[in-house]
């Protein structure tokens, strides 16, 4: 069977088709032939009736003489006649008795001939003398007729195989039209869409009660991924303001506070604090990414050149760490992709920032840029700690600690705010091995490319 359904469904209607056909076509030649073996069943009764009348009339003489003139001339060239004696010796006849069943009154047989074979419907009878009668016809006529309807079905059967496979294809092409536009549906509202929905028709037929029920579990989804986000907005909001007063208070006490000790916990305090504010800060960035649709109108630049601004601004920050930032770009206009300035920008600090952070001192971090059949590709490589190939994935669970294997505790809010920009851009992100380090790998689609 073929794997796709559409073929399936194309072949199951042409086959259903064809054995509707087919089903019919034996049915009416086995009604036409019935009825042409019993017109010829009826016409050897009549003649066979005529001729035992003869017999009981003017006895065994007349009748072989009436035999011996209907052989003689061609009125009937299809009417079979034999009178056999007792012991099987034709007395009489055109043709031969043939074996038969003891007892049988009609007889079906083939003669061959000239003319090919023939096939004979026969009456038997026996007579008062012991003699038997046969009486018969050559369905010639009918079998000629049976053959022309048997050919004139088989061209309409080649009419109708080739009508069933267009139907077939008809309508697996309807049925894949509908599926497809709920398919693209589906992939856009996946893509970052989610105020899109699927068209209806107004047939009410499967595919439109499909279709609404696929627009109201669209609707759930996002009331429900609304509430969640509004929830995160306000939450941030709330917090964000007394989580301010508190940094200001615990300035304000460092500022009075002139124990060696007590400074050393209330920067740490204010750390946490800065920390805190940091987060919901970029919870609330990455709601807001996540509720944007997919760059589609967004105006084309250079990734180099951004690229370059991100280098020019951690180069300082790097030196001071003792680590130096290199970079490996392309002329200006060579790394073009479409999308939002600020939201990239954002990604190649957040990169920077995580590889500066944890690679150590003495160390290079190096940035580089290319274009690789149809896409631009950019790399960060460090050679800090890195992270397992099995935790990789869960780096940009949002509220992961997992940096503990670079170095120090924190959550994923950083890198998980990196995949929705590139999520937004149609882009991909992979951790690799630098051996040792981490190696981020970003890919942007060209305009056009994708």
């Amino acid at each position: 069977m073929p794997g796709s359904t559409s073929a399936r469904l194309a072949l199951a209607v042409t086959g259903s088709f064809l054995l509707a056909f087919v089903l019919l076509g034996f049915g009416v030649h086995y009604a036409v032939s019935a009825m042409l073996t019993q017109d010829a069943r009826e016409l050897v009764r009549v003649d066979a009736a005529g001729l035992v009348e003869m017999y009981q009339d003017d006895g065994r003489a007349a009748l072989l003489g009436e035999l011996r003139d209907r052989i003689n001339s061609d009125e009937d060239p299809d009417a079979v006649y034999a009178l056999t004696a007792p012991d099987g010796r034709l007395v009489a006849g055109n043709t031969a008795l043939p074996i038969h069943r003891r007892g049988a009154r009609w007889i079906e047989f083939t003669e061959h001939g000239d003319d090919g074979d023939l096939r004979v419907v026969a009456q038997l009878q026996k007579l008062p003398d012991g003699t038997t009668l046969l009486t018969g016809t050559r369905t010639r006529s009918q079998d000629r007729f049976l053959s022309l309807m048997l050919r004139t079905a088989l061209a309409a059967l080649l009419v109708a195989a080739s009508l069933g496979a267009l139907i077939g294809w008809m309508t697996s092409r309807w049925v894949s039209h509908r599926l497809r536009h709920l398919d693209g549906t589906a992939e856009r509202v996946g893509g970052g869409e989610l105020g899109l929905r699927a068209r209806l028709d107004g047939s009410d037929d499967a595919f439109d009660r499909l279709a609404r029920r696929f627009n109201a579990m669209l609707d759930r989804i996002e009331e429900l991924l609304g509430g969640v986000r509004h929830a995160t907005d306000h939450i941030a909001h709330d917090l964000r303001t007394p989580l301010t007063r508190l940094r200001n208070r615990l300035e304000e006490l460092r500022r009075r506070e002139q124990g060696a000790e007590a400074g050393v916990q209330l920067d740490a305090a204010i750390g946490e604090t800065d920390q805190l504010l940091h987060s919901f800060g970029a919870l609330l960035r990455l709601a807001r990414i996540e509720a944007q649709p997919p760059v589609h109108d967004e105006p084309v630049l250079d990734l180099s050149d951004l690229a370059r601004d991100a280098a020019e601004l951690y180069t300082p920050i790097a030196a001071e760490r003792g680590i130096a930032l290199t970079t490996a770009l392309p002329e200006p206009g060579e790394a073009a992709v479409r999308g939002d300035a600020d939201q990239l920008f954002q990604m190649l600090v957040n990169l920077l920032d995580n590889a500066v952070k944890y690679a150590p001192a003495d160390t290079e971090v190096r940035l580089s840029v290319q274009r690789e059949r149809g896409a631009i590709a950019l790399q960060i490589d460090d050679h800090g700690p890195g992270i397992p190939a099995a935790d990789r994935e869960r780096v940009f669970d949002r509220f992961q600690r997992l940096e503990a294997h670079r170095g120090s505790p924190g959550t994923g809010l950083g890198m998980s705010l990196v995949r929705a920009i590139l999520y937004r851009h149609g882009g991909h992100i992979v951790l690799l091995d630098n051996a040792p380090g981490l190696r981020v790998r970003v890919t942007l689609a060209e305009p056009g490319g994708d």
